[in-house]
């Protein structure tokens, strides 16, 4: 009889937490499309199936705690523990490091770098307690913050709370950095699905400088800004760069302009090691976390000020990444481009 070696099911369970993550990143993608099977799927017990109480329930418990996304969210320690989430970050694997203290006594906003085509560093190091956050920053509590659209779906938006995520609404920020007292760090990815297009292999391509949303946040409650960047994070997929000006491009180019996502042809491993597919590449992913950027409490702070500030927050990371790069295989020469 065939039994697997722990070797053979340890790469086995790393593969499934792996790609049990993809799937809940692809729902994010096609949110409409899920939202809407679920309503035709709900119109259908109602309409022609004693099940409808099923639906009505699951209605009245979405209008009682609708707002709960935006107020916190409802974490469970234990789903964060998971063992799931070890497996998961030994696949590549991750690694968190910090490069100063973070005191609890304070909240901040971390901001990392680069989105990449599905975030993987994100939401194991911040979501997960998989790389010991916990243990580098005692005392501080992580929010992850995510499309709201992942709150609309009934139970998977349960399940997506459990981690410790919320929604990146305004009014969620505004919750979290004033009504949850000290401690609280919120980490939002700004580059967003925007730089899907530049994940690519050694690039080093932020979507940024249009971007300042955050300092205006952090501004306003008076908050420092974290600089964070998950080195190896576009090294994870390979992508086909189709010919610009071609039909192809074309096609994307407009697609980016009807929902702003751009339709991106990547491609990496499949459930082995020589095949292809949609799994990441097990390549290291290591996030350095940076310096607190300090900020003044100014509640309606002009466009200038909000410049100033984002310029000395992009020196700031474009500084943490100069210090570390030449670690993680990046020339001396090559700088971080912001777009």
């Amino acid at each position: 009889m065939f039994l697997p070696s722990k070797k053979d099911l340890k790469t086995a369970l790393e593969v499934f937490a792996v790609f049990h993550w993809i799937s809940i990143a692809f729902f994010i993608s096609e949110s409409s499309a899920f939202v809407t099977t679920v309503t035709i799927v709900n119109l259908y017990l109602v309409v022609f199936t004693p099940y409808w109480p099923v639906t009505v329930l699951i209605l009245i418990w979405l209008a009682f705690d609708w707002k709960t996304p935006e107020r916190g969210g409802r974490r469970f320690t234990c789903v964060r523990r998971w063992c799931l989430w070890k497996h998961y970050s030994n696949y590549f694997p991750l690694k968190l490091l910090k490069t100063h203290d973070i005191s609890p006594s304070h909240n901040y906003i971390l901001v990392c770098h680069p989105h990449g085509l599905l975030a993987f560093g994100w939401f194991g190091q911040f979501a997960t307690e998989a790389s010991g956050f916990s243990k580098i920053f005692p005392g501080i509590t992580p929010y992850v913050l995510t499309l709201g659209a992942f709150f609309w779906m009934p139970f998977l938006r349960e399940y997506v709370m459990s981690v410790g995520a919320c929604s990146v609404s305004q009014s969620s920020i505004d919750f979290l950095l004033t009504h949850k007292g000290t401690g609280n760090m919120i980490i939002v990815v700004v580059g967003g699905l925007a730089e899907c297009r530049y994940s690519l292999p050694g690039s080093s391509t932020l979507v940024l400088k249009n971007r300042s949303g955050f300092v205006r946040t952090a501004l306003q409650h008076g908050v420092a800004l974290i600089p964070a960047y998950a080195f190896g994070e576009t090294d994870l997929y390979n992508q086909h760069i189709f010919t610009p000006g071609g039909f192809v491009n074309r096609f994307q180019k407009w697609f980016q302009s009807m929902v702003h996502i751009y339709p991106c042809a990547f491609y990496g491993r499949g459930f082995t090691k020589k095949s292809w597919g949609l799994l990441p590449y097990n390549r290291p992913v290591t996030t350095i976390v940076g310096e607190p950027l300090p900020m003044p409490k100014i509640e309606n702070p002009s466009q200038e000020i909000v410049a100033k500030y984002q310029a000395l927050y992009i020196d700031a990371l474009r500084k943490l990444f100069d210090q570390h790069k030449t670690k993680f295989g990046i020339s001396e020469t090559q700088e971080l481009e912001i777009i």
